[in-house]
């Protein structure tokens, strides 16, 4: 996904083309595996603009995890996932769909914020931004849940949050098939919900 502008008639800053390599650099081989040398060669910009926009390498990941919640988990995932669904309840189905899409792609990078929360811990503190962007997703969950009518949604929320994650690692594991198969499981889910 490209954090730039799609005209080609604007011409990205230093900070948009910082943020662009790192999102890209990042989202494909992790934080720790990517130098700031490389960054700044990647964005054809010198050492000290980035540390001009960016305070630390930390922040450039910040910047990033930022990025990547408005492009992944509000862009790709909630808003077609809405787009696809006529109900709240399709909808939720829908982020399933999007998945199996995005885990038969050849740049499938699995989901940022779990693979920085793992590689940094929960302690640090881009394991903390990561945790917080794991949550709003666990909102948006909610949300649909709580517009499908399901009962406890805050529950329901967390465990449909667990075959979202779930299928993440499935897929990194080389599993194509993750997607429908938690999508499978998320029907029964909702159908006990429905019971209570």
């Amino acid at each position: 996904m490209s954090t730039t502008a799609s005209s080609p008639d604007i011409v990205p800053t230093a900070r948009e083309r910082l943020l662009s390599s790192a999102y890209e650099l990042f989202s494909q081989r992790g934080v720790r595996n990517v130098g700031i040398d490389e960054i700044v060669e990647h964005a054809g910009v010198a050492r000290a603009t980035l540390y001009r926009h960016f305070k630390s390498k930390d922040d450039l990941v910040l910047a990033f995890l930022e990025q990547r919640e408005k492009l992944w988990t509000f862009g790709a995932i909630g808003a077609e996932a809405r787009r696809r669904g006529g109900t709240a309840e399709e909808q939720l189905l829908a982020i399933f769909d999007v998945f199996d899409e995005w885990f038969q792609r050849d740049d499938f990078e699995a989901c940022a914020f779990i693979n920085v929360l793992v590689e940094m811990g929960p302690m640090h503190r881009l394991g903390q931004a990561s945790i917080v962007y794991l949550r709003n997703i666990r909102t948006m969950v909610q949300e649909l849940a709580i517009e499908a009518g399901i009962e406890d949604a805050e529950t329901f929320a967390a465990s449909w949050h667990i075959l979202m994650k779930g299928s993440i690692v499935s897929a990194t594991e080389g599993d194509r098939a993750a997607a429908r198969r938690a999508q499978l499981m998320a029907q029964s889910l909702i159908a006990t919900h429905r019971e209570h």
